[in-house]
């Protein structure tokens, strides 16, 4: 049995947690199903996924966000059609998109990681757009080396390849900050911070020290 301080005490994840590293996780995958669209030229395609991704981010923190999209892409590994066009299986891991792909699990983390670590509540919202706006640099960060190196092109041909999609992004990056704000709005601590440890003393703003 631990004799930790319950505020010491490793974090498990609860039903709730679970439920929504799944809901986001499938909600990716809904973002799938209108397809893939791709430019002339192009061998990425334009998706409405990376929404999803961001969102998570900015929705449900830094650590479930990650899991679902961990979540995400092992259904894919293990040949469940979920990325955008049906795709799925290892193969999409050796492709053009892998490193967007791996992206995602990146721009989870720190999307949720920009809201955790500021310290105001309620959250502002110029601080959803630059959360949304590092997690999609973040994509860009692994997909484009990655495409680089699995296109055998230079990095410059790459980057200049991925000037079609910052109008999209730019669009998703709005769109994910914008429903963020409101979700916080309704159901604020769902990021995880400032809940009441269980036989702990709660605090007021009136209370008088002793």
């Amino acid at each position: 049995m631990s004799t930790a301080p319950p505020d010491q005490r490793p974090r498990r994840l609860t039903a709730r947690d679970l439920s929504l590293i799944a809901v986001f996780a499938a909600f990716v995958a809904a973002l799938g199903l209108p397809g893939a669209f791709y430019l002339p030229g192009m061998s990425v395609p334009i998706t409405a996924q990376t929404l999803g991704v961001i969102l998570a981010g900015c929705v449900i923190g830094p650590l479930r966000a990650t899991a679902s999209m961990l979540v995400f892409l092992a259904l894919v590994a293990a040949g469940v059609p979920l990325l955008a066009g049906g795709r799925g299986g290892l193969g999409v891991f050796t492709g053009p998109t892998a490193g967007y792909l791996f992206g995602w699990v990146l721009a989870a983390l720190v999307t949720g990681l920009v809201l955790v670590v500021q310290r105001r509540r309620p959250i502002q919202p110029v601080w959803f757009f630059a959360a949304a706006a590092v997690g999609t640099v973040a994509v860009y960060l692994v997909g484009v080396p990655v495409m680089a190196l699995n296109l055998d092109i230079s990095f410059w041909k790459a980057f200049t390849l991925n000037f079609a999609f910052l109008p999209g992004d730019a669009a998703k990056l709005v769109v994910a900050a914008i429903v963020a704000g409101g979700v916080h709005r309704g159901y604020p601590g769902l990021l995880g911070r400032g809940r009441v440890q269980p036989g702990l003393p709660v605090a007021t703003p009136t209370s008088a020290p002793s």
